[in-house]
């Protein structure tokens, strides 16, 4: 009875937004950045840097990876559910890849995708089960961990976008967006909720039914890049004169 009560409290909820199962995972995360960042800048060598964040990065994605092999062997795995294509899983698995080479063109299309796909999922989580299910550790692996390598490149390898990088990413996600719609229709699935928006609350609430929604984020992506681009421009601008005025 007590196993019964035990689940029902913690397992088989949804993460309510403003829980303390929601707030806990980000504060600790934006400690976690903020002393992995400043550990990195004064104690570590470039080489050391470099490994660091690779590190981290195999271990967010292996994270992802091992949750999936394990529902794999529960036998109840979907794939018109539960494959890592949506944006932030899929770009999990790829991360190490970025995390190894650190190429210019990467950081273009990984900064403006995760900030973008991680912001909603944070605000507005969507995890059926709480904490401790493994599902509820691997959202916030996803979602935290892409926010924290992407804050270590631009703060330690000191990368920054232009306003290229914007359609850069923009026209990737496109690529993406097509996939996803032919992936979809194959499967019969709902990847990106392409055709439903998510059970839990969100910023496409507030976008009407579909296809609306859709229609919308397409028409609202670019403007939302830019404002991710805007404080880059700003301190950049803001550099220059500087350097002129010296």
């Amino acid at each position: 009875m007590n196993l019964l009560i035990y689940k029902a409290i913690f397992l088989f909820k949804r993460v309510a937004i403003g829980s303390l199962e929601h707030i806990l995972p980000i504060l600790f995360s934006v400690v976690f950045c903020v002393v992995f960042i400043k550990y990195s800048k004064r104690k570590l060598s470039n080489k050391q840097q470099e490994k660091a964040l690779h590190i981290f990065g195999c271990l967010v994605s292996f994270i992802v990876i091992a949750f999936h092999l394990y529902y794999i062997s529960l036998g109840s795995y979907n794939v018109t559910t539960d494959l890592p294509l949506n944006l932030c899983s899929l770009v999990t698995l790829l991360i190490p890849v970025f995390t190894y080479y650190r190429k210019f063109w990467m950081f273009e299309i990984v900064l403006f995708w995760v900030i973008a796909g991680t912001t909603q999922g944070i605000l507005t989580p969507d995890i059926p089960e709480g904490f401790p299910a493994l599902d509820y550790f691997r959202y916030w692996t996803v979602h935290l961990g892409l926010l924290i390598v992407v804050f270590y490149a631009i703060f330690v390898f000191k990368m920054k976008p232009s306003f290229k990088s914007v359609l850069k990413s923009f026209f990737a996600l496109q690529l993406y967006f097509i996939s996803m719609v032919i992936i979809n229709y194959v499967l019969d699935a709902n990847y990106f909720y392409l055709n439903k928006k998510p059970e839990s609350a969100s910023i496409l609430d507030y976008f009407g039914e579909w296809p609306m929604y859709i229609i919308v984020v397409q028409i609202i992506i670019i403007p939302y890049f830019l404002l991710i681009y805007l404080p880059f421009y700003l301190v950049e601008r803001k550099r220059k004169k500087i350097k002129t005025t010296i």
